[in-house]
């Protein structure tokens, strides 16, 4: 899906700028969903776990489109949008995680629509952004569910 002149330049922009911020994104996630690990329930231990792998691999492909396509792009920072959860546990930890990770999908799951509104460079990001806000959009349905009937919220 290569653009031509300026508009091609554009796009590039725009897919390097997801690129880096989506993987900075991933990795406030996954250290969040590692944190599952000393959950109480089952289902949240296996969220955590499924969260840590697949972005996890996703964040590796990102790195190498980086380094292969934008080997120049430079690092932007990176608000943290999740709260430390190392200190909690048992319902609090469940309920933190739950809250923050809901509207920390919400983000990739915007920032996802909007690369693919405006194009990308290369398919395999396009892939990749359906990917994300598909899997993501179905995570935030399940936590919302879990919010609801654990803690009442």
């Amino acid at each position: 899906m290569r653009g031509a002149g300026a508009q091609g330049a554009a796009i590039g922009d725009l897919e390097s700028e997801y690129l880096v911020d989506m993987v900075a994104h991933h990795q406030e996630a996954i250290v969040a969903a590692g944190e599952l690990a000393r959950s109480d329930r089952p289902e949240m231990r296996a969220l955590g776990a499924s969260i840590v792998a697949t972005q996890t691999a996703q964040a590796r492909q990102m790195r190498e489109w980086l380094r292969e396509w934008y080997p120049d792009h430079p690092v932007t920072s990176y608000r943290p949008m999740m709260r430390d959860l190392s200190g909690l546990s048992g319902d609090d930890l469940d309920r933190a995680f739950l809250q923050d990770m809901i509207g920390h999908h919400m983000v990739a799951v915007m920032m996802s629509q909007q690369l693919l509104r405006h194009g990308v460079e290369h398919a395999q990001v396009a892939a990749l952004a359906r990917d994300v806000r598909d899997g993501q959009r179905a995570e935030i349905l399940l936590m919302r569910s879990w919010l609801a009937s654990w803690f009442s919220s």
